[in-house]
């Protein structure tokens, strides 16, 4: 099946956020330009030749195997409480960068990539946001043999065609809460659309990485990550492995720096016990867990 009736048009993005969180996503720079300049930027964004990045770094095994260059993407239509880089919200706050440029930092790692078995992994933000300008960096990785990955909640997912997603290697898909009144709680949008698209990769045979941050007195009941695991084992064909973070505290400075309120400012991050009951929770299922 070939998905495109959900595709984001820049320019037109309509994610207005939780109340009193922040403003909602945008389109860089949209403000400052002429309107022939909005209609040029606007235009090669379509196209996918000019995208808006936070930032990028090399890691290894970290946003999957071996060493990679993740590519942190500006945009996003959630809003999650515990989110550690609010200033990838607005897409309009990143840095605008051709296509062609990133491409050249990338075929400088190629090396790297092949010695440790890594790659590129794309995240956000939410890189689908920029789904026309992610997709011709992977179609261009894929055609030097570069192992690609996205990092994604899913919400999107409508908005990934098949043909997207044939030049995505492996998904880190964040799967935040098997409850939707827990979801909603925690990022303002509703849960279905990441199972959605977990049904797809699981049809389609994508490799598929979960990720789910466990946080005291929101997603880490023993109900809620039960249902999580329930979610996750329909994708057990795909699934190598669960990746339980702990909830911490290391963006609050930049909600303060942004004049947002940051509403988990009281909790604590979980202990190990706690974080290993959520795990062995997973692994109780035939999981593999880190």
């Amino acid at each position: 099946m070939t998905t495109t009736d959900a595709t984001v048009s820049v320019g037109e993005q309509d994610f207005a956020p939780p109340t009193d969180r922040h403003k909602g996503a945008g389109t860089w720079g949209l403000g400052e330009l002429t309107e022939l300049e909005r209609a040029q930027q606007l235009k090669m964004m379509r196209e996918g030749q000019l995208g808006s990045v936070h930032s990028w770094e090399l890691v290894t095994a970290v946003d999957g195997p071996g060493t990679r260059m993740t590519i942190f993407m500006n945009g996003c239509p959630l809003r999650c409480l515990y989110c550690h880089n609010p200033d990838t919200f607005q897409m309009r706050d990143g840095q605008p960068i051709m296509a062609a440029d990133l491409m050249k930092k990338i075929k400088r790692m190629r090396k790297i990539f092949r010695a440790t078995g890594g790659g590129i992994t794309i995240s956000g933000g939410e890189v689908l946001m920029q789904r026309a300008f992610a997709e011709n960096i992977l179609i261009s990785a894929k055609s030097l043999g570069i192992h690609t990955c996205i990092d994604t909640s899913g919400y999107l997912g409508k908005s990934a065609s098949d043909e997207f997603l044939e030049n995505v290697d492996l998904v880190l898909l964040d799967v935040k809460s098997g409850s939707e009144e827990v979801y909603k709680k925690l990022t303002g949008r509703e849960l279905q659309p990441t199972i959605d698209f977990g049904d797809r990769l699981s049809a389609l045979g994508k490799k598929i990485w979960v990720r789910f941050v466990s946080v005291p007195g929101y997603s880490d009941s023993v109900e809620n990550v039960e249902q999580v695991a329930d979610i996750v084992c329909r994708w057990k064909n795909v699934v190598e492995r669960v990746e339980v973070l702990p909830f911490h505290q290391m963006g609050t400075d930049k909600w303060e720096s942004l004049g947002l309120k940051y509403e988990l400012a009281g909790v604590e991050p979980p202990s190990k016990e706690d974080v290993e009951r959520v795990r062995d929770q997973f692994r109780a299922r035939g999981l593999e867990v880190y």
